[in-house]
C-alpha cells in the first residue's frame, strides 16, 4: 500500500517554514500532496494561481510531490484521494496545543493519522502572517521564503 500523506494549509505564502516540513516530510512518505485549503471567507494576499505556482517552482523534479486545492474538510479530502496522513509542522508550544485538538478531531471523523514535525528551530519563527506583514510594509521578505516566492514590483 502506498503510503500518501497530505500537507494541508493556505500557503498564503509559501514560507521557509513549510519548505523545511515539505523536505523532511517527503521522506517519510511515497507521495506528499500539498494541499491547498480554499476559503470563501478568507481575504488572501497571494491567488490561488500565484500559490500553486510557487509550490510548483519550489519543488520541480520531485515527482513525490503534487499539488491540489480543495473545499470543505481535509479527512474528507484525505479519504477522496487515497491519503493515509495528514503531516503538520510544530513551531511552538502553542501551534501543538491547536494542532493537537485538530488532529483528535479528526481520528474522531476518520482513520486518518495527523504525523507532526518540529520545524528546524532556524526557522520556528517564520510564519505566512508575519512574511505578510514585512511583505505589506516593503521589508527585505526574501530570507523568510523560498526563491520560488517572487514579488511583482
Amino acid at each position: 500500500m502506498i503510503k500518501r500523506a497530505i500537507f494541508p494549509g493556505s500557503f498564503d505564502p509559501l514560507t521557509l517554514g513549510h519548505y523545511d516540513i515539505i523536505q523532511r516530510g517527503i521522506t517519510l512518505f511515497d507521495e506528499l500532496v500539498i494541499a491547498i485549503g480554499i476559503n470563501a471567507d478568507k481575504n488572501y494576499m497571494f491567488s490561488l494561481a500565484e500559490r500553486q505556482n510557487f509550490i510548483k517552482e519550489a519543488f520541480k523534479g520531485d515527482p513525490k510531490i503534487k499539488v491540489m486545492t480543495y473545499k470543505g474538510l481535509t479527512v474528507d479530502f484525505c479519504q477522496k484521494i487515497g491519503a493515509n496522513f495528514i503531516l503538520r509542522g510544530l513551531r511552538n508550544p502553542g501551534d501543538f496545543e491547536f494542532e493537537k485538538a485538530i488532529a483528535h478531531t479528526n481520528r474522531k471523523l476518520s482513520e486518518i493519522e495527523t504525523v507532526f514535525l518540529l520545524t528546524s528551530s532556524g526557522k520556528s519563527y517564520i510564519s505566512s502572517s508575519i512574511v505578510r506583514d514585512v511583505i505589506k510594509n516593503g521589508g527585505d521578505y526574501t530570507g523568510l521564503v523560498p526563491d520560488s516566492v517572487r514579488i511583482k514590483p
